[in-house]
């Protein structure tokens, strides 16, 4: 939280001032400019906004988008592979649509770590920062901003709604870290598809009159006009309840905000096509929400941590799933949206080449699949490869920083730029800031 004296990046004057002279006396001047000119130095932005369909518990890379037909079949498994609208590429059996608009896709192959359990992946391909110390597979843990925080911080929104939002619920580690609840996900957690959909704390509650509302907001302006803790060096717990009550007057009394949740007044032919469950509806809400200038969404698909009974489980989950992202490609084309918006479809990890006596894959973090369309993304691709029996990422190997400088870079902002903590010490950004160039257009 950031004091009254306190600069854009949390750090107090009095510590600017030490660390400039400091540098200056230490011969570091040379190394600030560089700093500064590496933050200068912004990316071509080829997206407005990225929806990024995060599918919790690691989804199996065979099951999807690198089935293995000529493994042995305890490592192929029991589903097929199908040819897509691609010459050559191929997806399992239950991608269906997405095959049919696999000209819009980018599959990304490649892509391993070492961070094998629940939390650590999560945070890995959430920040592009491996975890400072072991963390359990049930941990939520936060180290580094988030992807979302980070494109809230630089990129904000118009209309008064909250730049970033997570639904239904946030990932393990998709928050801000030092970046302030500010930078928070707005989440959603209410289900679309219900017919009394309603998005909580966005109106004015109905025994409030206009007249009443506008006299207890001048009420308010009042006290904060009341002198704040004028010590530099605490933390006025005030100041983040302000961000926050700030945020929601201005979500309040948007029109254009509280229209952007207004699933209903949908065609019912769109409502269809996205699917009338819970998932498909809040894909079509994350649609409406980047029309609406939001630039980033996560939609969060719990479920994918298949340790047994895998093949009918997928049977059960993928086909909606699958077509509710086809319908999402599909609707932002018509829109005219799909050049500007970035889609991309992940978990933490792949599972296991052998199934297991369960039935099921383990987890398994040197290979796994990540699907990326729109946003300038040249579709109709594969990038990477693993080995023949998908043990192994092999071929184009590239790592979750990678990614992440990907995604940054798209959407604008330069991955190489040092942020700084509210203590004023510097964090990169990404460490490796190199993004997968196939995917840049």
């Amino acid at each position: 939280m950031k004091g009254l004296h306190s600069n854009c990046e949390g750090m107090p004057r009095r510590d600017c001032l030490r660390l400039g002279l400091g540098g200056l006396v230490a011969g570091g001047l040379v190394g600030a400019l560089q700093a500064r000119g590496a933050e200068d130095r912004t990316p071509t932005r080829q997206a407005d906004a990225c929806i990024l369909i995060w599918m919790d518990g690691g989804p199996s890379h065979y099951e999807t988008f690198d089935p293995k037909p000529e493994a042995p079949v305890e490592i192929r498994g029991q589903f097929r592979p199908i040819p897509t609208r691609t010459p050559g590429m191929q997806f399992s059996q239950l991608l269906t649509q997405l095959a049919g608009v696999s000209n819009d896709l980018a599959i990304v192959r490649s892509i391993r770590h070492d961070q094998g359990n629940h939390g650590a992946g999560n945070h890995y391909m959430m920040t592009g920062a491996p975890p400072r110390i072991p963390v359990g597979c049930g941990a939520f843990v936060s180290f580094h901003p988030s992807l979302g925080s980070v494109a809230a911080k630089m990129l904000g929104a118009p209309n008064g709604i909250p730049p970033y939002f997570s639904l239904p619920q946030m990932s393990r580690s998709g928050g801000p870290n030092f970046l302030g609840a500010r930078y928070a996900p707005f989440v959603v957690p209410d289900s679309p598809s219900s017919s009394s959909f309603r998005v909580r704390d966005v109106t004015i509650p109905a025994a409030l009159t206009e007249q009443r509302f506008s006299s207890r907001q001048e009420l308010r302006a009042q006290v904060d006009r009341m002198l704040r803790i004028h010590d530099e060096q605490a933390a006025d717990p005030a100041l983040a309840l302000d961000e926050f009550y700030e945020q929601g007057m201005q979500l309040v009394s948007s029109p254009k905000a509280q229209a952007a949740f207004d699933i209903h007044s949908e065609p019912d032919s769109v409502r269809d096509a996205y699917g009338r469950n819970p998932f498909g509806q809040r894909a079509l809400l994350a649609r409406r929400l980047v029309s609406a200038g939001v630039p980033f969404v996560t939609l969060y698909e719990g479920g994918w941590d298949h340790h047994e009974d895998l093949f009918a489980r997928f049977e059960s989950k993928v086909p909606p799933f699958e077509a509710s992202i086809a319908a999402l490609i599909e609707d932002l084309r018509q829109q005219g949206m799909l050049e500007r918006t970035l889609v991309v479809a992940l978990g933490e990890f792949g599972r296991t080449p052998k199934i297991n006596e369960r039935g099921g894959r383990d987890h398994w973090s040197n290979a796994m699949s990540v699907m990326f369309a729109g946003g300038g993304t040249r579709g109709g691709q594969v990038i990477g490869a693993t080995d023949r029996q998908g043990y192994a990422a092999v071929e184009r190997v590239l790592a979750p920083e990678n990614f992440v400088s990907t995604i940054y870079r798209k959407l604008g902002i330069n991955p190489e730029q040092i942020l700084y903590t509210p203590q004023g010490r510097p964090a990169h950004l990404v460490s490796n800031p190199e993004p997968i160039a196939e995917l840049m257009g």
